[in-house]
């Protein structure tokens, strides 16, 4: 049963069959007449409050109290390979397996490679999360909690998603305005100019924007019409024309190097994590050539770092916000399917619909006087002001947060990890786990004699979707097109030939490579004595013992069994659900008969310990070693660190799972499996 937060499922009481919105001709959950407004729910102060309260047995995906829950089990009319009825436990869609052997769409309405492309920055982005036990904002679970933990970790995760979801969502708008100025699509640019000015002839400017605004809204084919995509890294921000991409060809759409990617979305995640480093290095640069007088007797250091961490948090957390509703916005123009196609894009646009009525009648008199009233009244208004802001807070407690975007305009639209959920939810309803995304080991093909550029020709171009391609002559597509990975970089102003790091000596290297081998060294003499030191019985020691797979290892384990230590001793975790309870446990590799779960309940199993899915009450990823000592192995040893994962009961139990492979596949099942309402930490 959901709760008055969430959206009921309307059925006829008699025939059961689901009642339609006649606005929007859609049915299911979120879709109702009440869903179009964009007002907090009745029990909505409830979320802030703690007043109400469910029962802690979480029970099952059925017995969820979330919006996602409950399009998670509904009958969807788009189905992929995972919402396809089976008489199995648990089919196995393609884990470890390579992308052209696994089914496709595994979701309904969703391409597999966007599927995995939001299972991989969910992965990075979620590394905490705790059950709650009250309503939940905008219906959705996973919501950042107030008091979330601060860490380098997911400080480096916010910023990442801030540049992969707003920064190249800005760029791309810039891009966009240069084309138009440029003037190089003609016909396109004519029609733009002609129509601004005569509607600046008539006085009818802010009914034209509003207009456009109402139309790129609730009519999607607009949006490519007016403003016909390009790769971003073609585009000349200054001229609007066609430029050499700084990755030297062009091997993705959607980044603004144009490098070379494997799958969809890897060029721009990639740009993120060198744009994070180059801020750390560029950081640890300024603070090694500090004056060395600043060490002697400085009171000052001290209180700035204390000020400096206690202002990190918020700073995150405003990162963060700004991220979760700009993905909010994005889903709400572009649903992804089982979530409403048309019900909050309409919503949108009522709110911009007034505007455009009272824009026909208020002239630009009116519109100064009011607002030069409203900015008197903010400056002098304090007596009138206070007392009315006093009052709100003695009757309405949080009324600012039931007027937050994701209670009201927002309401119901995921961020990209509460639809990532959803889509695993999805899987788990139908006992079809989504398989993770494929491991690509080898190097993005960037060889243009064998393997061309993304876009090379006019013809190719036009597939893309460009106009005429950017109006751009054989020869500037031949240029642009042709493989040097400084070419673009010069072209756009940077002093690649000087740069320190291409500077560096035979000598240099040889030095590296000694350091590099030495340190290697270290850390496999320190994975011995791990080992002993484990036997004695040090507890860090035994989780740190297999975190360093043997080279070239590839993991191969889930959807059901997944390789893991536990106290240092090697075994797997079960994840088991044709039972009456559905439940994880760990067993030894010593107490097992066979490996193979054949869909039936493994009685050769003696676990070790054992938890049920709907007593689980807290989440962690952890790791074997620290962040910095993880960087170190991962450099030395060119191998990646087996991380782990904590689970806690509602009771208080801890249990610490190390050296898994395949960690944040494990943290996806069990996440999305229950009933739990989550929030990330």
């Amino acid at each position: 049963m959901l709760d008055e937060n969430a959206v009921e499922k309307r059925a006829d009481p008699v025939t059961g069959e689901k009642e339609e919105n006649p606005v929007t001709g859609e049915t299911g959950p979120g879709t109702g007449l009440k869903d179009l407004l964009p007002v907090p729910a009745e029990n909505a102060q409830d979320i802030f409050q703690s007043k109400k309260a469910f029962d802690k047995s979480a029970g099952g995906l059925e017995d969820g109290h979330t919006l996602s829950h409950a399009l998670a089990t509904e009958d969807h009319k788009l189905k992929g390979a995972a919402q396809l009825e089976s008489e199995k436990e648990v089919r196995n869609l393609g884990w470890n397996e390579p992308k052209q052997e696994i089914a496709a769409p595994l979701v309904g309405g969703i391409d597999n490679e966007e599927l995995w492309l939001l299972i991989r920055r969910f992965n990075k982005q979620i590394i905490h999360t705790k059950a709650v036990y009250t309503p939940v904002p905008g219906g959705l679970d996973l919501n950042t909690a107030e008091e979330e933990e601060f860490s380098p970790d997911k400080m480096r995760a916010n910023i990442e998603r801030l540049y992969t979801s707003v920064v190249v969502g800005i760029l791309a708008a810039v891009k966009h305005v240069a084309r138009l100025r440029s003037w190089r699509e003609k016909k396109r640019t004519a029609w733009f100019a002609g129509v601004y000015f005569v509607a600046w002839l008539f006085d009818f400017i802010v009914p034209l924007i509003t207009g456009v605004i109402i139309t790129l809204i609730v009519h999607p084919p607009a949006r490519e019409l007016m403003f016909p995509p390009a790769p971003v890294a073609l585009v000349d921000t200054n001229t609007g024309g066609v430029q050499k991409p700084w990755a030297g060809t062009l091997g993705s759409k959607d980044s603004a190097t144009g490098a070379p990617e494997n799958h969809k979305g890897e060029a721009v995640e990639q740009e993120a994590d060198n744009l994070v480093n180059g801020l750390a290095e560029l950081a640890v640069s300024s603070a090694a050539g500090k004056h060395p007088a600043g060490d002697v007797q400085d009171k000052t250091k001290k209180p700035m770092e204390l000020a400096m961490w206690a202002k990190l948090r918020p700073f995150m957390q405003i990162v963060g916000n700004i991220s979760d509703n700009w993905e909010r916005l994005a889903n709400a123009l572009s649903p992804t399917p089982p979530f409403p196609k048309d019900t909050h894009r309409l919503r949108l646009a009522m709110l911009v619909v007034p505007l455009f009525g009272a824009s026909l009648f208020i002239t630009s008199y009116m519109f100064v006087k009011s607002m030069t009233f409203f900015f008197g009244f903010g400056m002098f208004g304090d007596p009138v002001i206070r007392p009315g802001m006093e009052y709100l807070n003695r009757v309405i407690p949080d009324w600012q947060k039931l007027l937050e975007l994701r209670n009201t305009l927002l309401k119901g639209v995921p961020t990209n990890a509460q639809l990532t959920l959803t889509l695993l939810r999805i899987g788990e309803a139908n006992k079809a786990p989504l398989p993770p995304p494929p491991r690509v080991v080898e190097q993005p093909v960037q060889d243009p004699a064998n393997h061309p550029p993304t876009l090379d020709s006019e013809a190719q171009m036009r597939r893309e979707g460009a106009s005429y391609p950017l109006e751009a002559s054989p020869s500037e597509l031949d240029e642009a097109a042709h493989t040097d990975p400084k070419d673009g970089l010069r072209e756009a102003g940077f002093d690649v030939d000087s740069h320190p790091k291409n500077k560096q000596t035979k000598k240099s290297n040889k030095v590296l490579g000694w350091v590099k081998n030495m340190t290697a060294g270290l850390v496999h003499t320190g994975g011995a004595t791990d080992h002993v030191r484990a036997k004695l019985g040090a507890h860090h020691a035994k989780d740190r013992l297999g975190v360093v797979p043997p080279k070239d290892e590839i993991p191969v384990s889930g959807p059901v069994k997944f390789d893991c230590r536990y106290e240092g001793k090697k075994g797997h975790v079960y994840i088991s659900t044709s039972a009456t309870i559905p439940s994880v446990a760990f067993t030894t590799a010593k107490s097992e008969t066979t490996t193979v779960i054949a869909g039936k309940e493994r009685e050769d199993l003696r676990p070790e310990w054992t938890v049920a899915i709907a007593d689980v009450n807290e989440l962690k990823k952890v790791g074997g070693y620290g962040w910095k000592a993880k960087i170190v192995v991962d450099w030395s040893m060119e191998r990646e660190v087996k991380d782990g994962l904590e689970i806690v009961t509602q009771t208080g139990e801890r249990y610490k799972i190390t050296a898994v492979p395949l960690r944040d596949e494990l943290f996806n099942r069990l996440v999305a499996l229950g009933g739990q309402r989550w929030e990330a930490w």
